[in-house]
């Protein structure tokens, strides 16, 4: 390749990865997402292009024909039809799900580029025709299937549990646990160590190839058994952690390549995917090392699981009844959960608030970081509404104004709003919660007092200033809105 053209395609991967900074800068704040998701395309569309332009020059240099780059055209092809028609129809509540699925298949396609590039390595312009793989590339290679195989298998249950509608094990919320676990997992784990290390140190030009199938496998095995123990209610931190998986598993095979871009938005991907985790896990008091290790989930779901929950009084009311104290609020915070997500209610929601404003009443969104099935499951719904982004709060913001708050009104929110968190003794203790409980007045929007994701009784339902309104969320709000005069 001519010194222009290698700076050509230096300086286009460069561009590119600007872009894929500014869109993490931008995707961190809510104001600016949409500027955020302009720059992370354009960096996308501008890494695909320059690498099939590249791809032009690597088959004038080792004169293959034509049917690979056909092939490739076709995949982008389906692939990209495929993913534009699930982005359009997927549902908000079904986002998670969907975000588990893209990380799978970028796992996949790690595993697939390390078994060409060990099968072929002439062709990735790694080695020359009849060398031996170098053993860089063999243990950049080993690194990549590891990790890109536990990311599949691993996002593959995620995906099961998060939809929640089958019937294999598996694919429960709840966490699945049998004797010896950790310790069958260290092993698994040994094995993998050992097999990998077998794959890096053979000789000979032909690759090991059975120590590296038996590892890839074995990694695909090691996926499913970190991420079964883990029940519903960390789905969000582990489909963080997988992100930071995924985008490991592309800068691993980047190396491989040497591919410039693959290693620097796969450094992107796992290192912003990482941090979010350890805010994740503060956000829920739970271990960013158990984390990373799958040691972790289940206990507070088993907590409040089994056994018979105690039968505590509580005060309901009608939409009617709610509407009359909000409107005659002087101010009030709204506290969005899964449940306002899945009645799809957000728009009712703005609706109902800018008639409360109309009557002078401040109103403003208090957001958990692990309110929903995912980080920024809330931000997004609000901001599908349209929902002024003033008036959206994150939870270390506004902690401090709910003792000076007339009126809460929680909608389908439940742990994160559970003063059970304050009490030593309760297996969610230490857990950050948005303080509702402080407020003058409460009401609770639930289709029922069914408990969280962490199988818990939620104690704010039964303090003497809460009033529970059941029922469907919109249909509730759309009685409220109704009902202010």
């Amino acid at each position: 390749m001519s010194a222009i053209s290698m700076n050509m395609v230096t300086l286009l991967y460069l561009v590119a990865s600007v872009c894929f900074i500014q869109a993490l800068k931008g995707l961190s704040s809510p104001s600016t997402a949409r500027v955020g998701n302009v720059f992370g395309m354009s960096g996308m569309a501008i890494a695909v292009l320059t690498t099939i332009a590249l791809m032009f020059k690597l088959r004038e240099q080792i004169g293959s024909g034509g049917m690979g780059f056909g092939l490739v055209l076709v995949g982008v092809v389906v692939g990209g039809s495929i993913g534009a028609v699930a982005a359009r129809r997927v549902e908000m509540t079904k986002m998670p799900e969907l975000v588990a699925a893209m990380h799978s298949l970028i796992g996949l396609a790690a595993v697939c580029i390390a078994i060409a590039a060990v099968s072929e390595p002439w062709a990735f312009n790694i080695a020359a025709r009849g060398e031996a793989l170098p053993f860089g590339n063999r243990l950049e290679l080993f690194i990549g299937t590891f990790v890109g195989a536990v990311t599949f298998s691993g996002s593959v249950i995620a995906f099961g549990k998060l939809a929640g509608k089958y019937k294999f094990r598996l694919f429960q919320g709840a966490p699945v646990r049998y004797p010896g676990q950790h310790l069958i997992n260290l092993l698994v784990a040994i094995a993998i160590v050992a097999l990998g290390l077998v794959f890096c140190f053979s000789d000979g030009t032909a690759p090991a190839w059975t120590p590296f199938i038996i590892m890839a496998v074995l990694s695909f095995v090691l996926g499913v058994l970190i991420i079964i123990p883990i029940g519903g209610a960390d789905m969000p931190v582990v489909v963080s952690m997988l992100n930071s998986y995924s985008g490991w598993a592309a800068a691993g095979i980047g190396f491989s390549l040497n591919n410039s871009m693959l290693i620097i938005a796969g450094s992107l991907v796992g290192s912003s995917g990482a941090i979010l985790s350890y805010i994740m896990c503060k956000a829920m008091n739970r271990s960013f090392f158990n984390v990373i290790l799958g040691g972790f989930g289940g206990e507070a779901s088993d907590a409040g699981g089994g056994g018979t929950k105690e039968q505590r009084p509580v005060k309901s009311g009608s939409a009617e009844d709610a509407a009359f104290i909000l409107q005659n609020a002087e101010s009030v915070i709204i506290v969005p959960g899964y449940g306002l997500a899945v009645a799809r209610a957000q728009h009712t929601v703005k609706e109902l608030v800018d008639k409360l404003t109309a009557h002078g009443v401040t109103v403003r969104y208090a957001i958990h970081p692990v309110a929903g099935r995912m980080p920024g499951h809330m931000n997004v719904l609000l901001a599908e509404a349209e929902v002024p982004y003033d008036q959206v709060a994150e939870m270390e913001d506004i902690n401090g104004e709910f003792g000076q708050t007339d009126v809460v009104l929680v909608l389908g929110a439940n742990d994160v709003v559970n003063p059970a968190a304050k009490d030593p003794k309760s297996p969610i203790a230490g857990m950050p919660i948005l303080e509702a409980y402080k407020a003058k007045s409460i009401i609770v929007n639930k289709r029922s007092m069914a408990s969280g994701y962490a199988g818990l009784d939620n104690d704010l339902f039964y303090q003497p200033n809460t009033m529970m309104v059941f029922g469907d969320a919109k249909k509730v709000i759309e009685s409220m809105v109704k009902a202010v005069e």
